[in-house]
């Protein structure tokens, strides 16, 4: 084989010396000799004692080689379908995580993960409460599960809102002092939270951003409300009370209906003593959990309560939020399908472009797996690069879309006002590692074209 070699190195040696000299010279100094001359080199070169990888060497000339050629086109266009799948993906996911970050907190937010109250079958999800006794059995069997962080009494009485002549139906959501306003101060847009001081109940109430348009209502203002009494009377009640803050969660469900008070005032307006309540809203540490702790507690309760989750009570929310992984799921298949056409294309096109280089190294020995290796590395290198440029463009963009919120929404419709980030690294990280397999595995297939070719036929290959 090294003597092979050595001829060749002299072969190519007179062509170089004689290139300008004989320039009528039957012979021409093409590619073949230039990939002879290359190979007799690294032989000659290399020490008996030192390692060479024959197939990275290979790879690394053809890249760096500046020749105008069709296959740097279907590099660049490889690369580009490539970083356009990976930064799709990046920011797909991102979107999707945001999504369902963002509306999930607000549900939970405002209505908690889990309520616990009496079985009312004839009524709906969301309606006034029949009163019950604050129990010390039901408050042990909730305090009895670990992932519970948080318990709050609460109770809800239906009305209309009054101001100017103008009404507005509503439920007003009673809620004691004990209550963690941090769940519902990042949705105050105006005003501030109950003042619960006043030894009696407190006479502020917190009125959305919706009802506030509809009855011209700012913070500081005096409204109206008026009760119907459930007893055989009819007799209706009101009450004056001072708006002390404007809320607004984007969520239309809520903003239409919800009006918070003192649960006191619920209290004292039903004529309830103070250990009677509409229910227990539970907060857990981690909102996945939720289905499983409410059967869980359901099993625990007496008969006549209830456990419901808040998905059992909105489920046309978290239904549109699952719907988001069915399209993440499809961009992702979608996009993967790119890179691999692209990169399978691009494998090809490099194998037919170099046949005559892969005859000649047949023809001096180089075995069909080295042959392999040489543009699997190439290929291998591209998708590389791809997935770099790609994974850089999705981050960025997603921290553009942080800052700047330059994709706007119509919050009606999706619950928000602009399209939310959530960056989950592992995930980024899972996206670059999948494509890099993805695009090596599929590399493979391809690269097998290479066992098939003759020596013979590939050198006379045009």
């Amino acid at each position: 084989m090294l003597e092979i070699v050595k001829y060749c190195h002299k072969f190519c040696v007179f062509h170089k010396d004689s290139r300008n000299k004989l320039s009528t010279s039957k012979i021409n100094f093409t590619d073949s000799s230039i990939i002879l001359w290359e190979l007799s080199t690294i032989f000659i070169s290399t020490k008996k004692n030192q390692t060479l990888n024959f197939p990275f060497f290979i790879a690394t000339r053809i890249a760096i080689n500046r020749q105008k050629t069709f296959s740097k086109f279907i590099i660049r266009l490889s690369v580009t379908a490539t970083a356009l799948s990976v930064m799709t993906m990046i920011i797909t996911l991102a979107f999707v995580n945001g999504f369902q970050k963002t509306i999930s907190e607000k549900v939970f937010s405002f209505w908690g993960h889990i309520h616990v109250q009496h079985l009312e079958t004839t009524k709906s999800l969301v309606a006034e409460e029949s009163p019950i006794n604050t129990s010390d059995t039901i408050a042990g069997i909730l305090k009895l599960q670990k992932k519970v962080v948080e318990i709050n009494r609460f109770a809800t009485k239906s009305a209309v809102v009054e101001k100017l002549k103008n009404i507005e139906g509503v439920l007003i959501k009673g809620v004691n002092k004990e209550y963690n306003q941090l769940h519902i101060q990042p949705f105050l847009k105006k005003g501030k939270w109950i003042n619960f001081k006043d030894s009696m109940y407190s006479k502020e109430v917190v009125v959305s951003e919706f009802l506030a348009r509809e009855l011209a209502i700012e913070v500081g203002d005096t409204i109206r409300i008026h009760f119907i009494s459930t007893n055989d009377t009819k007799e209706s009640k009101q009450r004056k009370v001072l708006v002390s803050g404007i809320y607004k969660t984007g969520i239309e469900e809520y903003d239409k209906l919800f009006v918070l008070a003192d649960i006191r005032f619920i209290q004292r307006v039903n004529n309830w003593d103070e250990n009677q309540i509409g229910g227990y809203e539970l907060f857990l540490d981690d909102y996945k959990n939720m289905d499983e702790i409410s059967n869980q507690i359901s099993d625990a309760l007496p008969l006549d309560w209830i456990s419901k989750s808040t998905r059992d009570i909105y489920p046309n929310i978290f239904d549109w939020l699952n719907i988001q992984d069915v399209n993440k799921n499809v961009v992702f298949i979608i996009m993967s399908l790119v890179a691999i056409i692209n990169l399978i294309t691009c494998l090809l096109v490099l194998v037919l472009e170099r046949t005559k280089m892969v005859g000649i190294l047949k023809a001096v020995g180089i075995a069909d797996n080295q042959l392999q290796q040489i543009f699997i590395f190439y290929a291998f290198a591209i998708s590389i690069l791809g997935i770099g440029i790609g994974a850089i463009s999705g981050i960025g963009l997603c921290y553009l879309q942080q800052i700047t919120h330059f994709i706007s929404l119509d919050e009606s419709a999706y619950y928000v006002s602009y399209a939310p980030i959530s960056i989950v690294w592992w995930q980024v990280v899972g996206v670059c590692l999948a494509t890099t397999l993805i695009c090596f595995f599929s590399l493979l297939i391809p690269s097998l074209i290479v066992k098939r070719m003759k020596p013979v036929k590939a050198i006379q290959f045009n």
